[in-house]
């Protein structure tokens, strides 16, 4: 018990905390505990110790070695509800926030989003600031912790989703899901479970539903189903070109209700299919501002005739997105950072074909009559430290910009992220387009048999400092480690300034 107490308090530090927020099995006298934390290097502060900090109920645990003088801990904010009256969701592993975006366009307002990187989870609150931002791994927290956080107390909670990260892999004479390497999705029905919403999502890659992967999905649905819900079967693999997104990419979506709610059903595809010029022909191209080789934003007026960018630039309405718009300039031309490539990689770019890999970097250029190949994500430094391949631009001779690969991820103009090029890709790579996850949102909207209205009055988003931290400074920000994540070593000469 003393290890598990050691390591609890070890992953909440400087964060206020009640006893609602420990384990079932730590939910005894903190007090009991606190000379062996102390041994630790660890004091248990109380609102008795330190009243300037902390609110009656409350304790934190917090480094012997770091000074109290001057430091107020930060106070996680709760959901403010723009209007009354939408229902409520929750991201369990939010990235930056594709699902979160696709949700809200449905209908939803995202009380909290749970996202264990610093910068990922600074970019959601720069672009959510009505939600609550926390900044913990699934493993670490309880359902009434998030509660609490959120600000929402019992209220009904309407859908819970998210993409777990896991490997899917059955080891011999064990469960999948007692497998270490998929405690991420086990940790999913456990908040499912405890948080009790009306309706659960859950994403992941197409590659579960094959070969001995399938059996990971069994024992997924069989545990939900044993924690009240029911599964809406066949569960599916839907590809975002079908819903409107000019890339190709394919998620496994497995939704599920409350056994008290009407089962949802999975969305029906596009006939019409939206193809790489309609997303970023009307771009400017970075490489003629000087300013974004040192900045990833500048203001330039320019043209757009697709209906595709122009919804994206807010220039048209979109009569099925009711999320709430943001105040943003349409001149400003954001994550756009440029980068340089020597003449010999242009050259090869120019002379390989629309629709072909380029032989020497690998890299795919992009067809402007198709659609994008899928936009994947960079590894940390524990996976290799790999950056993501980038497309080539159909007609320029380079890869493609943070801002040129949102467009193709269906992210609307007025969503940043981070600053650099190597944070933002990733941020793209990891989400799911937020028009494929509007799709499927909007069947839980249906199932709940609500009809969203557009709400009328902008959003301003976050403090922009939120989207240039360090690693270091978006820890500090959350009261976390700045060692939670890997770091990033360049990798790949190609893209070679980021």
């Amino acid at each position: 018990m003393e290890d598990k107490w050691l390591a609890f308090a070890r992953t909440r530090l400087r964060i206020p905390l009640h006893a609602s927020d420990l384990p079932m099995q730590l939910r005894e006298e903190v007090g009991t505990y606190s000379p062996y934390l102390e041994k630790n290097g660890l004091s248990v502060l109380s609102v008795e110790t330190h009243p300037h900090l902390l609110t009656q109920g409350q304790f934190m645990f917090w480094p012997q070695d770091e000074s109290l003088q001057d430091i107020s801990p930060p106070q996680p904010g709760s959901y403010v509800q723009p209007v009354e009256d939408r229902p409520i969701g929750i991201d369990l592993f939010a990235g930056a926030g594709g699902l979160s975006l696709g949700f809200e366009q449905a209908g939803f307002d995202i009380a909290a989003c749970v996202e264990i990187d610093p910068i990922h989870c600074a970019t959601h609150e720069y672009n959510f600031p009505y939600s609550a931002s926390i900044c913990a791994s699934v493993t670490d927290l309880t359902g009434s912790e998030i509660r609490r956080r959120a600000g929402i107390g019992k209220r009904d909670i309407d859908v819970v989703f998210g993409g777990a990260p896991c490997q899917g892999f059955s080891m011999i004479g064990k469960r999948a899901l007692d497998d270490p390497r998929n405690q991420l999705v086990s940790h999913y029905v456990r908040l499912v479970t405890e948080l009790r919403p009306k309706y659960c999502v859950f994403e992941n890659v197409k590659g579960l539903t094959v070969g001995k992967h399938v059996q990971f999905l069994k024992e997924l649905i069989s545990s939900l189903e044993a924690a009240g819900y029911r599964v809406a079967l066949p569960y599916r693999v839907l590809n975002a070109a079908d819903y409107g997104v000019p890339q190709n990419r394919h998620r496994l979506f497995l939704l599920a209700a409350r056994r008290d709610q009407t089962p949802p059903g999975y969305p029906a595809p596009n006939a019409k299919k939206t193809n790489v010029a309609e997303a970023i022909s009307d771009l400017p191209d970075a490489d003629q501002f000087d300013r974004l080789l040192h900045c990833d934003a500048t203001s330039v007026d320019w043209e757009t005739h697709s209906e595709y960018a122009r919804r994206l630039r807010g220039l048209a309405d979109d009569p099925a997105n009711f999320g709430y718009a943001r105040e943003f300039d349409a001149r400003l031309l954001t994550s756009s950072l440029r980068t340089l490539h020597t003449q010999d990689s242009k050259k090869r770019f120019l002379e390989t074909p629309a629709g072909e890999t380029e032989p020497v970097s690998r890299f795919f250029k992009l067809a402007s009559d198709g659609q994008c190949n899928t936009l994947r994500a960079g590894t940390d430094s524990a996976r290799g430290a790999f950056t993501s391949p980038r497309p080539i631009h159909p007609e320029l001779p380079r890869v493609i910009t943070v801002r040129e690969a949102a467009r193709l991820h269906s992210y609307p103009d007025w969503f940043r992220f981070h600053v650099t090029k190597w944070h933002g890709f990733r941020q793209i790579g990891n989400s799911v387009p937020p028009l494929l996850a509007r799709a499927v949102a909007s069947e839980i909207i249906r199932a709940l048999g609500l009809c969203p209205e557009k709400p009328t009055k902008p959003l301003t988003s976050g403090n922009p400092s939120l989207l240039s931290f360090t690693m270091k400074q978006a820890a500090a920000h959350f009261g976390v480690s700045p060692s939670v994540v890997g770091q990033r070593t360049r990798t790949t000469p190609e893209a070679d300034n980021d």
